[in-house]
């Protein structure tokens, strides 16, 4: 269980990492508030990374820390970039799933507990890449559709992460 909690680690540290990459390709298609939802994402990322380890720290687990890949960089549009973040999404959901099966496996009532707040997580996580992926292929980035939909997510304003029974500090 704790081999597998370090390997979520791991994942969520990356999750933060790629949507550090998709804002920096948004700051430099001068889309301002695309990259503040991924500015926000990224901080979202790094509480639910904190949340892993401190929960490992709280249990008397050993946190490992190991290499975090290199994310994409490239992107040939706000299309491609929703894509591959839901598709990211729909990845580190499937691996939280994977740890609460391991979670049931072990009789591990405690960790069972801690997981289910990250399964509603990712649920409202997929949900908000995919709003915006279906607004962005109704519009076929249309400069005015785009403008209207960059002008909404400027909005978004980061929210810490309250993980029950976690300090994130």
């Amino acid at each position: 269980m704790i081999h597998a909690i370090n390997g979520q680690l791991n994942k969520e540290l990356f999750s933060g990492y790629l949507y550090l990459a998709m804002q920096a390709y948004f700051s430099s298609q001068n889309l301002d508030g695309f990259a503040n939802y991924f500015r926000v994402q990224v901080q979202e990322e790094r509480d639910h990374a904190l949340g892993f380890f401190n929960y490992l720290n709280k249990i008397g687990g050993k946190v490992t820390l190991i290499e975090i890949a290199k994310p994409q960089n490239d992107f040939s549009s706000s299309q491609e970039v929703f894509e591959v973040a839901l598709s990211h999404e729909q990845f580190v959901t499937q691996s939280i799933y994977s740890l609460m099966d391991i979670a049931r496996e072990n009789k591990d009532h405690t960790t069972e507990i801690f997981l289910q707040w990250y399964i509603t997580e990712q649920t409202e996580e997929e949900e908000n890449m995919g709003r915006v992926l279906k607004k962005l292929k109704l519009i076929k980035e249309d400069g005015a559709g785009l403008f209207m939909i960059d002008n909404e997510l400027s909005q978004r304003v980061y929210t810490p992460a309250v993980i029950p029974g976690i300090t994130l500090l």
